[in-house]
């Protein structure tokens, strides 16, 4: 079973596009309102894992999000 860390990309994926659609944007308007190619747009609903944050963070911006840092589960014995 993956942790929720590991299913992130496509958390953020399904964000993506749940938010594209509701605005009734297409791939190709989305990525022209952040100034990215629709591929990128594309990557990102699939869960992408090696998409720049800059990049995810200019899709983001379209819907008034972005990411940041969370505080991640961690085992008791680390550090």
């Amino acid at each position: 079973m993956k942790s929720t860390v590991d299913k992130s990309p496509e958390i953020l994926g399904q964000f993506v596009r749940v938010r594209r659609r509701a605005n009734k944007l297409t791939q190709r308007k989305l990525g022209e309102l952040a100034g990215v190619g629709t591929r990128v747009v594309s990557e990102l609903e699939r869960g992408k894992t090696t998409l720049r944050m800059d990049v995810v963070n200019r899709v983001l911006e379209v819907f008034g999000q972005m990411l940041g840092r969370i505080e991640a589960p961690r085992d008791e014995d680390e550090p």
